[in-house]
């Protein structure tokens, strides 16, 4: 009879599964939620603006790249 057999493969994988999975919710616990007392719309809200904010800042820029204009700004 060899150490591995069908029997301690599965075990074995059983074994495995479980631990992951208690790791994982571990890990889970010892992290804060991040949860405020903010309702979730506005997060989502403010990452929609910081998003369209910072796509209206790469275009200017690569418009301002892509123009020809080599004068300097007039401040």
């Amino acid at each position: 009879m060899g150490i591995m057999n069908r029997r301690n493969a599965v075990l074995g994988w059983a074994v495995w599964k479980i631990a992951t999975n208690v790791a994982r919710t571990k890990a889970r616990r010892a992290v804060p939620s991040g949860d405020s007392d903010r309702p979730r719309w506005i997060k989502r809200a403010a990452a929609v603006a910081v998003g369209f904010a910072a796509t209206t800042g790469a275009a200017i820029a690569l418009r301002k790249a892509l123009s020809g204009d080599d004068a300097p700004p007039v401040v």
